[in-house]
């Protein structure tokens, strides 16, 4: 995996998204390692997992030291909750995340998968609006397409971030899809990249393949889609896509918790457009 992140440094990626969960924070160590790229010119990213946001405090600190550790750095350009877990647990990981930030470990705090009634829990228990999450990272491709959430956020000045930015390849043969590409003499992923563009969200494409690399970031010069190609896009995702994102999270905000299987404190209504 060093080399995978040792080759995307060389085609000219800049930020490489990590996460405890993930378990690739020792491998972009290396690859950066040995890549030569100064870390100035590098953003690092990672998120910390559920089971320390659920412990509390130590844990998450912990959690980061660990980060810190094995992406051989002595801080990170962002750090994320990676999932609300309930009972104020997210609460209080976010506050601890914030004083590791004026200790010089955090340069920008976030969230990921955080809804909007999340981000007000936040508000309500008293961060500043100063403090307030920078970024939310969450899942956003043209067949789960959450509009009312995201310029929601992106109204309140928070800078949505999207994974799962080409659906994993699984809507490379969507029709429509397609369809636009070839209007424009153009990838499918190359077209989900820009209808994010597009949108001010920022793209976070996953390949391990040099040539995929290539083909990902290639989506900024000589290349606009139209209105109608926009509008044709935002009118993929379907009521069971938003259902299936609901349950997921339902499911993802206890797991690996003391409430894992359980819907204990988890949100029963929530915005899911």
């Amino acid at each position: 995996a060093s080399t995978i992140v040792a080759s995307a440094l060389d085609v000219g990626y800049r930020f490489l998204d990590c996460a405890q969960f993930y378990n690739n924070e020792a491998d972009v160590g290396i690859g950066i390692q040995n890549s030569g790229v100064p870390r100035s010119e590098l953003f690092l990213a990672s998120k910390c997992w559920t089971t320390a946001i659920a412990e509390g405090p130590s844990a998450v600190r912990s959690a980061l030291c660990d980060t810190l550790d094995a992406l051989k750095t002595d801080y990170v350009d962002l750090y994320c909750i990676h999932w609300p877990v309930p009972h104020g647990r997210h609460v209080v990981a976010y506050k601890e995340l914030l004083k590791m930030r004026d200790e010089g470990l955090i340069r920008s705090v976030g969230v990921s998968n955080y809804t909007l009634e999340d981000y007000d829990e936040l508000v309500t228990n008293d961060v500043a609006e100063d403090d307030l999450p920078l970024v939310n990272q969450i899942e956003v491709n043209p067949l789960l397409y959450r509009k009312k959430t995201i310029e929601e956020f992106q109204r309140r000045g928070v800078l949505i971030q999207s994974y799962r930015s080409l659906r994993d390849g699984k809507a490379f043969e969507n029709p429509t899809i397609v369809d636009v590409a070839k209007k424009h003499g153009r990838t499918a992923a190359q077209v989900m990249g820009r209808w994010l563009v597009q949108k001010n969200i920022v793209y976070i494409p996953k390949s391990v393949r040099r040539d995929r690399m290539e083909e990902n970031i290639d989506v900024f010069d000589d290349f606009e889609l139209d209105d109608d190609d926009v509008t044709k896009l935002d009118h993929l995702t379907t009521d069971d896509a938003l259902e299936t994102f609901a349950q997921l999270y339902r499911k993802c905000v206890v797991r690996d918790t003391q409430w894992d299987g359980t819907t204990d404190g988890v949100r029963t209504t929530f915005t899911i457009h």
